[in-house]
């Protein structure tokens, strides 16, 4: 058993950890293509398009001498690439932001609220994502998550697992890392947490890739907290 007596905060990965990305986006673009008369398979498009996430923040890192780009902006690049790909026709400029924005419009797994709301009884919480600030701020009033604050892989201009992601939210929070507690629903994210002195909990998101889901069905790692759910995490931490 970890000694967890130390934590003040606990800091959530969000796509797929918090919020259902997949059927949140799936639903919302086949609804938005039956009202625009606009034909296309949703789902592949979805799919490619997070598929397309981990190259997009990598090819970042490879080009410091070209600045940080926000996730907002990746995102717009990769789905546009996507539309000439799928041959998607008749999309407006607004079409393609209302696409784009489309993350900023994610529904919570159904435990995530109320797991939140007792979390937030006793820590600190905010979200420590890859997400931009706006869209992470549009995510909590859309879905209603209670975060204390926003931080945002923008604010220190470093996606995780970059150590500066990490280290800098316990640094803002003017906390130790051994003070701050990661939760995600994906291993790497903690192993990359873990490596940098924080603790970890992990709650298994199953579904988050739907038919393709290859890993995280379960803890690989010695994380302190291995829980069902938010609720189980709350459990686990007297809330």
């Amino acid at each position: 058993m970890s000694d967890l007596t130390a934590v003040k905060a606990l800091i959530f990965d969000v796509f797929g950890t918090v919020v259902d990305w997949r059927t949140s986006l799936i639903t919302d673009f086949m609804w938005w293509g039956k009202g625009r008369g606009i034909s296309a398979d949703w789902t592949a498009l979805v799919d490619g398009w997070r598929g397309m996430y981990m190259a997009s923040m990598d090819d970042v890192r490879k080009h410091p001498e070209r600045g940080y780009v926000m996730l907002d902006d990746l995102h717009r690049r990769s789905l546009e690439k996507l539309v000439e790909q799928f041959a998607i026709k008749g999309l407006s400029e607004a079409d393609l932001d209302y696409l784009t924005k489309g993350w900023h419009r994610l529904n919570p797994w159904p435990d995530s609220v109320a797991g939140l709301t007792r979390l937030k009884t006793k820590f600190v919480i905010s979200p420590l994502s890859n997400g931009n600030v706006a869209l992470l701020t549009n995510m909590a009033k859309f879905a209603g998550l209670p975060w204390d604050l926003i931080m945002s892989a923008e604010l220190f201009e470093h996606y995780k697992p970059d150590p500066e992601t990490y280290l800098g939210a316990a640094k803002l929070l003017c906390l130790k890392p051994e003070e701050v507690m990661m939760v995600a629903a994906h291993n790497g994210d903690l192993a990359a947490a873990q490596k940098n002195g924080l603790k970890t909990a992990f709650v298994a998101r199953p579904t988050e890739y739907g038919p393709l889901q290859k890993v995280d069905f379960e803890a690989t790692g010695a994380w302190d907290i291995v829980a069902k759910d938010f609720g189980g995490i709350a459990d686990r931490l007297g809330c």
